[in-house]
């Protein structure tokens, strides 16, 4: 099987790369769509292309299509750590092979790039079971003015003992709000909550 993954954030590329390595699958990867769509001219097509939605030259699911009739209409499917229920909707309905929250275990991200490639629709029942009305940006209403501050803190990779003394906190008291923004945002760790805080536009 062939896959090319399309995604501006190298440690997220190149950590599904392993992932679907490790389980025998090719891999190509691209930093934006331009260069995603010169390699499925060159290599291609894919028995699946994965696009992030936010990446550069996306526009959103403006050049889905374009995408998909460049891949021979094999499949294609919408990567993103920020999009909500509604997008997810409109991509399947624009034509996307599926919808992978960057949240996903490893495991089940697996299951789901095969389940595409072999033709099939892929999204989390857990996620598309979400409210209509969730926020685009979840922590903008999940958190608290100091988690939002702490939050701030992990964008910039600072540690635990530099974000307690830049906002006059115990060290265990950040270490405690690191933890709970985590659960709140369904990230795996700090670096991951960070990735979604900038992908979402927080800073």
């Amino acid at each position: 099987m062939h896959v090319l993954i399309a995604d501006d954030h190298e440690l997220v590329r190149d950590t599904i790369a392993a992932f679907l390595e490790g389980d025998g699958i090719q891999v190509h990867t691209a930093d934006d769509l331009t260069e995603a769509l010169t390699l499925i001219r060159q290599k291609g097509p894919f028995d699946l292309v994965l696009l992030d939605f936010e990446m550069p030259g996306m526009s959103g699911l403006d050049r889905l299509a374009e995408t998909i009739e460049a891949n021979g209409r094999n499949p294609v499917g919408i990567l993103s750590g920020t999009a909500t229920r509604a997008v997810a909707e409109e991509a399947l309905e624009a034509g996307a092979a599926g919808f992978l929250p960057k949240t996903m275990a490893a495991k089940s991200l697996r299951n789901a790039v095969r389940f595409m490639a072999a033709g099939e629709i892929f999204a989390p029942v857990s996620f598309m079971a979400q409210k209509e009305d969730d926020p685009a940006h979840a922590f903008d209403t999940l958190l608290t003015d100091r988690e939002k501050q702490v939050l701030m803190g992990l964008t910039k990779a600072q540690s635990n003992k530099a974000i307690a003394r830049d906002l006059d906190l115990q060290e265990v008291t950040v270490k405690l709000h690191v933890k709970t923004l985590s659960r709140k945002l369904n990230a795996r760790n700090r670096t991951h909550a960070a990735l979604i805080a900038k992908e979402a536009g927080f800073v």
